[in-house]
């Protein structure tokens, strides 16, 4: 079989950027003053760049910032009875290119695994390897180990889990949506990581902006996009079990052990949600489109 590697601006020929407008904005109506934690800013490192951030509201609402264990972005205010909304945006600026890919990239001993990536090898609040070990190995196991292996566990999640908006609730966990056999992209995500942490094979969740550059128009509103990043040899490698196949234009917002980790919005009492807007789209206006 030949390898396929592509280890982005060393194997493809530099193009120009492309400029993204990324947001999203929360209504929500309170009894009473509401504590909340927000987490819709991009990460700072990596190759995507990202300018002009805002992050508003109204009414007019104090802000902290903090940075997590996992190095998320968060931003604490507290929602006032009533009707509020915060919004955020920025433009972001990304590589012309989709992620990276080595089909020869190795998996790596538990023993040999740096002591930052081990808790990524264990079970978690949505992630259960535990319950899903036997099933991992009974259809894994004999996969060569490594790049190639993980990608047959997107590509059977892929092809085993229907997707449909609100076929999962805040409690459905990789086991159950397995059982199910449908989910959001949260659960694609949450059941690949749990087989590839069933076979000692490290792996985060990941949540962000996702535009379609590239990649056919969809009628289906505009969300959140989560997928997963593995670690092979002695880096993490980017995997999208809903979507599998490479895309362009990731801005990635957070990543942890599973969502419970990495809630967009994590409120402290029981204010109602009106409405949750997300926009990821190239900025035209300011680039052309390259092809």
């Amino acid at each position: 079989m030949t390898s396929h590697r592509n280890h982005g601006s060393e194997a493809q020929p530099a193009r120009a950027p492309r400029m993204l407008r990324v947001g999203c904005a929360f209504t929500y109506r309170a009894e009473v003053p509401t504590p909340a934690v927000f987490l819709v800013r991009p990460d700072r490192h990596g190759a995507v760049r990202v300018s002009d951030e805002r992050l508003t509201s109204e009414p007019d609402l104090a802000v902290r910032h903090y940075v997590d264990l996992y190095g998320n972005r968060f931003a604490r205010l507290v929602l006032p009875a009533g009707l509020s909304t915060v919004n955020y945006r920025a433009r972001a600026v990304t590589p012309d290119r989709t992620e990276e890919v080595d089909d020869d990239a190795p998996e790596t001993r538990p023993d040999e695994l740096p002591d930052d990536v081990l808790v990524f090898t264990l079970p978690s609040r949505y992630c259960l390897s535990d319950v899903l070990g036997d099933e991992a190995w009974s259809r894994f196991g004999a996969v060569a180990p490594g790049y190639r292996r993980v990608r047959e566990i997107c590509r059977h999640v892929h092809e085993s889990l229907g997707f449909g908006y609100g076929t999962s609730t805040s409690l459905s966990t990789a086991a159950d949506v397995n059982a199910a056999g449908i989910g959001v992209c949260r659960d694609f995500a949450h059941l690949a990581i749990s087989f590839c942490r069933a076979l000692n094979i490290p792996a985060r969740y990941v949540f962000g902006y996702l535009p379609e550059v590239d990649v056919p128009h969809t009628d289906a509103p505009m969300d959140f996009a989560a997928w997963m990043e593995v670690w092979l040899g002695d880096r993490w490698w980017t995997f999208d079990p809903r979507n599998n196949t490479p895309r362009k234009g990731r801005v990635v917002v957070g990543r942890g052990r599973d969502a419970a980790d990495v809630a967009m919005v994590t409120t402290f009492g029981g204010p109602i949600l009106e409405s949750m807007v997300v926009h990821a789209e190239e900025d035209l206006a300011i680039a052309p489109r390259w092809s």
